[in-house]
Protein backbone atom coordinates (compact mmCIF):
# COMPACT_ATOMS: atom_id res chain seq x y z
CA UNK A 1 0.00 0.00 0.00
CA UNK A 2 1.04 3.60 -0.56
CA UNK A 3 2.36 5.44 2.48
CA UNK A 4 2.02 9.21 2.11
CA UNK A 5 5.00 11.40 2.93
CA UNK A 6 2.80 13.58 5.12
CA UNK A 7 1.93 10.59 7.30
CA UNK A 8 5.60 9.62 7.60
CA UNK A 9 6.43 13.18 8.62
CA UNK A 10 3.62 13.27 11.17
CA UNK A 11 4.85 10.01 12.70
CA UNK A 12 8.40 11.35 12.82
CA UNK A 13 7.24 14.57 14.51
CA UNK A 14 5.25 12.54 17.04
CA UNK A 15 7.88 9.95 17.91
CA UNK A 16 11.20 11.58 17.00
CA UNK A 17 12.21 8.42 15.11
CA UNK A 18 14.04 8.56 11.78
CA UNK A 19 12.12 8.92 8.52
CA UNK A 20 13.07 5.47 7.23
CA UNK A 21 12.08 3.79 10.52
CA UNK A 22 8.75 5.65 10.42
CA UNK A 23 8.06 4.50 6.88
CA UNK A 24 8.97 0.89 7.72
CA UNK A 25 6.69 0.97 10.75
CA UNK A 26 3.79 2.36 8.73
CA UNK A 27 4.27 -0.30 6.05
CA UNK A 28 4.36 -3.02 8.70
CA UNK A 29 1.24 -1.55 10.34
CA UNK A 30 -0.51 -1.29 6.96
CA UNK A 31 -0.92 2.44 7.38
CA UNK A 32 -2.39 2.35 10.91
CA UNK A 33 -0.83 5.36 12.66
CA UNK A 34 -1.33 4.14 16.25
CA UNK A 35 -0.04 0.67 15.42
CA UNK A 36 3.00 2.19 13.72
CA UNK A 37 3.67 4.29 16.83
CA UNK A 38 3.60 1.15 18.96
CA UNK A 39 5.94 -0.64 16.56
CA UNK A 40 8.41 2.22 16.79
CA UNK A 41 8.25 2.12 20.59
CA UNK A 42 8.98 -1.60 20.52
CA UNK A 43 11.83 -1.04 18.07
CA UNK A 44 13.21 1.63 20.36
CA UNK A 45 13.07 -0.56 23.45
CA UNK A 46 14.82 -3.32 21.55
CA UNK A 47 17.51 -0.85 20.56
CA UNK A 48 17.89 0.19 24.18
CA UNK A 49 18.40 -3.41 25.28
CA UNK A 50 21.01 -4.03 22.57
CA UNK A 51 23.01 -0.98 23.61
CA UNK A 52 22.78 -1.39 27.38
CA UNK A 53 26.30 -2.83 27.74
CA UNK A 54 28.05 -0.24 25.57
CA UNK A 55 30.45 2.13 27.33
CA UNK A 56 29.25 5.70 27.89
CA UNK A 57 32.45 7.68 28.24
CA UNK A 58 31.19 10.94 26.76
CA UNK A 59 28.31 13.11 27.85
CA UNK A 60 27.32 16.50 29.17
CA UNK A 61 26.77 18.27 32.48
CA UNK A 62 23.69 20.44 32.98
CA UNK A 63 22.88 22.99 35.67
CA UNK A 64 19.93 25.09 36.70
CA UNK A 65 19.60 27.65 39.49
CA UNK A 66 16.32 29.07 40.74
CA UNK A 67 15.50 31.23 43.75
CA UNK A 68 15.41 28.19 46.05
CA UNK A 69 17.22 25.35 44.26
CA UNK A 70 20.47 24.62 42.48
CA UNK A 71 20.65 21.51 40.29
CA UNK A 72 23.58 19.65 38.76
CA UNK A 73 22.93 16.73 36.38
CA UNK A 74 25.31 14.43 34.50
CA UNK A 75 24.08 12.40 31.52
CA UNK A 76 26.57 10.15 29.73
CA UNK A 77 26.53 8.79 26.18
CA UNK A 78 28.74 6.79 23.85
CA UNK A 79 30.03 9.51 21.52
CA UNK A 80 30.97 13.17 21.55
CA UNK A 81 28.73 13.59 18.51
CA UNK A 82 25.62 12.74 20.52
CA UNK A 83 26.78 14.87 23.47
CA UNK A 84 26.52 17.85 21.10
CA UNK A 85 23.16 16.75 19.67
CA UNK A 86 20.36 19.29 20.20
CA UNK A 87 17.94 16.60 21.41
CA UNK A 88 20.52 15.46 23.96
CA UNK A 89 20.98 19.02 25.21
CA UNK A 90 17.22 19.49 25.32
CA UNK A 91 16.91 16.31 27.42
CA UNK A 92 19.32 17.67 30.04
CA UNK A 93 17.57 21.03 30.20
CA UNK A 94 14.13 19.43 30.51
CA UNK A 95 15.41 17.06 33.18
CA UNK A 96 16.65 19.98 35.27
CA UNK A 97 13.20 21.58 34.90
CA UNK A 98 11.46 18.38 36.04
CA UNK A 99 13.78 18.04 39.04
CA UNK A 100 13.00 21.59 40.17
CA UNK A 101 9.27 21.34 39.45
CA UNK A 102 8.74 18.01 41.23
CA UNK A 103 11.28 18.43 44.00
CA UNK A 104 13.35 15.38 43.08
CA UNK A 105 16.69 14.98 44.86
CA UNK A 106 17.99 11.76 43.32
CA UNK A 107 17.76 9.53 40.26
CA UNK A 108 14.36 7.86 39.94
CA UNK A 109 12.26 5.93 37.40
CA UNK A 110 10.77 9.04 35.80
CA UNK A 111 14.14 10.65 35.17
CA UNK A 112 15.65 7.40 33.92
CA UNK A 113 12.73 6.88 31.55
CA UNK A 114 13.42 10.28 29.98
CA UNK A 115 16.87 8.99 29.04
CA UNK A 116 15.48 5.67 27.79
CA UNK A 117 13.07 7.51 25.50
CA UNK A 118 15.93 9.36 23.83
CA UNK A 119 18.00 6.17 23.47
CA UNK A 120 15.10 4.71 21.52
CA UNK A 121 15.22 7.70 19.16
CA UNK A 122 18.96 8.30 18.78
CA UNK A 123 19.89 4.60 19.12
CA UNK A 124 22.98 5.17 21.24
CA UNK A 125 23.46 4.05 24.82
CA UNK A 126 23.08 6.76 27.48
CA UNK A 127 22.87 6.85 31.25
CA UNK A 128 21.79 9.29 33.92
CA UNK A 129 24.89 9.14 36.11
CA UNK A 130 24.47 11.85 38.73
CA UNK A 131 21.85 14.21 40.15
CA UNK A 132 22.64 16.77 42.85
CA UNK A 133 20.26 19.32 44.36
CA UNK A 134 21.13 22.12 46.79
CA UNK A 135 18.09 23.57 48.56
CA UNK A 136 18.71 27.30 48.95
CA UNK A 137 17.40 29.08 52.01
CA UNK A 138 16.65 32.77 52.43
CA UNK A 139 20.28 33.82 52.94
CA UNK A 140 21.81 31.23 50.63
CA UNK A 141 23.12 31.55 47.09
CA UNK A 142 24.65 29.32 44.42
CA UNK A 143 26.86 29.79 41.40
CA UNK A 144 27.49 27.45 38.52
CA UNK A 145 30.16 26.99 35.90
CA UNK A 146 30.05 24.81 32.80
CA UNK A 147 33.38 24.20 31.11
CA UNK A 148 33.71 23.86 27.35
CA UNK A 149 30.88 21.94 25.73
CA UNK A 150 29.59 20.67 29.05
CA UNK A 151 32.31 18.13 29.81
CA UNK A 152 32.73 19.62 33.29
CA UNK A 153 30.13 21.27 35.53
CA UNK A 154 30.37 22.89 38.96
CA UNK A 155 27.97 24.10 41.66
CA UNK A 156 29.08 26.07 44.71
CA UNK A 157 26.74 26.97 47.58
CA UNK A 158 27.19 30.01 49.84
CA UNK A 159 25.56 31.44 52.94
CA UNK A 160 25.59 35.01 54.26
CA UNK A 161 24.09 36.84 57.22
CA UNK A 162 21.75 38.64 54.83
CA UNK A 163 20.38 37.95 51.36
CA UNK A 164 21.37 41.52 50.46
CA UNK A 165 25.03 40.44 50.63
CA UNK A 166 24.62 38.59 47.33
CA UNK A 167 23.55 41.79 45.60
CA UNK A 168 27.02 43.22 46.19
CA UNK A 169 29.02 43.07 42.94
CA UNK A 170 32.28 42.07 44.67
CA UNK A 171 30.53 39.26 46.51
CA UNK A 172 28.88 38.03 43.30
CA UNK A 173 32.21 38.14 41.48
CA UNK A 174 33.90 36.16 44.26
CA UNK A 175 31.12 33.56 44.22
CA UNK A 176 31.40 33.13 40.47
CA UNK A 177 35.19 32.90 40.69
CA UNK A 178 34.81 30.13 43.26
CA UNK A 179 32.95 28.03 40.67
CA UNK A 180 35.81 28.64 38.22
CA UNK A 181 38.27 27.74 40.98
CA UNK A 182 36.65 24.36 41.60
CA UNK A 183 36.77 23.54 37.88
CA UNK A 184 40.45 24.51 37.69
CA UNK A 185 41.79 23.06 40.96
CA UNK A 186 39.36 20.16 41.53
CA UNK A 187 39.33 20.12 45.35
CA UNK A 188 38.22 16.90 47.01
CA UNK A 189 36.95 18.32 50.32
CA UNK A 190 35.55 21.62 51.54
CA UNK A 191 37.98 21.79 54.49
CA UNK A 192 39.97 19.54 56.81
CA UNK A 193 36.95 19.18 59.12
CA UNK A 194 35.01 17.46 56.34
CA UNK A 195 37.59 14.66 56.07
CA UNK A 196 36.60 11.70 58.22
CA UNK A 197 38.78 10.55 61.12
CA UNK A 198 39.76 7.27 59.46
CA UNK A 199 41.20 9.07 56.45
CA UNK A 200 43.11 11.48 58.68
CA UNK A 201 44.54 8.56 60.65
CA UNK A 202 45.57 6.85 57.42
CA UNK A 203 47.33 10.00 56.21
CA UNK A 204 49.09 10.42 59.55
CA UNK A 205 50.33 6.84 59.34
CA UNK A 206 51.64 7.34 55.81
CA UNK A 207 53.39 10.62 56.64
CA UNK A 208 54.87 9.16 59.85
CA UNK A 209 56.45 6.32 57.87
CA UNK A 210 57.78 8.82 55.33
CA UNK A 211 59.28 11.03 58.07
CA UNK A 212 60.91 8.07 59.80
CA UNK A 213 62.18 6.85 56.45
CA UNK A 214 64.03 10.14 56.02
CA UNK A 215 65.96 9.40 59.19
CA UNK A 216 64.39 12.21 61.22
CA UNK A 217 64.64 12.03 65.03
CA UNK A 218 61.55 10.32 66.41
CA UNK A 219 60.78 13.18 68.82
CA UNK A 220 60.29 15.70 65.99
CA UNK A 221 58.31 13.36 63.73
CA UNK A 222 54.88 14.53 65.06
CA UNK A 223 55.68 18.11 64.06
CA UNK A 224 56.88 17.00 60.65
CA UNK A 225 53.68 15.01 60.16
CA UNK A 226 51.62 18.02 61.21
CA UNK A 227 53.36 20.12 58.57
CA UNK A 228 52.89 17.45 55.91
CA UNK A 229 49.19 17.25 56.71
CA UNK A 230 48.81 21.02 56.46
CA UNK A 231 50.53 21.00 53.06
CA UNK A 232 48.33 18.15 51.86
CA UNK A 233 45.16 19.96 52.99
CA UNK A 234 46.22 22.98 50.90
CA UNK A 235 46.18 20.68 47.90
CA UNK A 236 42.88 18.88 48.45
CA UNK A 237 40.69 21.21 50.56
CA UNK A 238 38.75 23.94 48.76
CA UNK A 239 39.02 26.56 51.53
CA UNK A 240 42.74 25.92 52.01
CA UNK A 241 43.74 26.04 48.35
CA UNK A 242 45.44 29.12 46.92
CA UNK A 243 42.71 31.35 45.49
CA UNK A 244 42.50 31.20 41.70
CA UNK A 245 42.99 34.95 41.20
CA UNK A 246 45.48 35.58 44.01
CA UNK A 247 47.76 32.73 45.01
CA UNK A 248 49.06 34.72 48.00
CA UNK A 249 45.70 34.13 49.69
CA UNK A 250 43.77 30.96 50.38
CA UNK A 251 40.12 30.77 49.33
CA UNK A 252 39.03 31.25 52.95
CA UNK A 253 41.30 34.28 53.37
CA UNK A 254 39.99 35.84 50.17
CA UNK A 255 36.42 35.18 51.31
CA UNK A 256 37.06 37.01 54.59
CA UNK A 257 38.58 39.92 52.68
CA UNK A 258 35.58 40.18 50.35
CA UNK A 259 33.09 39.82 53.21
CA UNK A 260 34.81 42.53 55.26
CA UNK A 261 34.78 44.97 52.34
CA UNK A 262 31.09 44.23 51.72
CA UNK A 263 30.21 44.50 55.41
CA UNK A 264 28.76 41.01 55.69
CA UNK A 265 29.49 37.51 56.90
CA UNK A 266 30.07 34.94 54.17
CA UNK A 267 30.76 31.22 54.07
CA UNK A 268 30.97 28.43 51.52
CA UNK A 269 28.69 25.61 52.60
CA UNK A 270 29.07 23.10 49.80
CA UNK A 271 30.34 22.37 46.31
CA UNK A 272 30.26 19.63 43.70
CA UNK A 273 31.89 19.03 40.34
CA UNK A 274 31.02 16.37 37.76
CA UNK A 275 33.26 15.51 34.82
CA UNK A 276 32.23 13.36 31.88
CA UNK A 277 34.26 10.20 31.45
CA UNK A 278 35.45 10.31 35.06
Amino acid sequence: MEIKAATVKKLRDTTGAGMMDCKKALVKAEGDFDAATKILQEMGLAAVAKRADRATENGRIFTKITSNKAVLVEISCETDFVAKNEDFKKLGEEMCDVIVEKGYTEINDELSSMVTALIATIKENMALKNVLVFDLGENEYATTYIHGAGEKGVLVEFKADSAAAFENESVKEFCQDCALHVAAYTPTYLNAESINAEQIAELEEIFTKQALGMGKPEKIVPNIVKGMLAKHFKEICFLDQAYIKDDKLSVSQKMKEVAKAAGCKLEITGFQMYSTGA
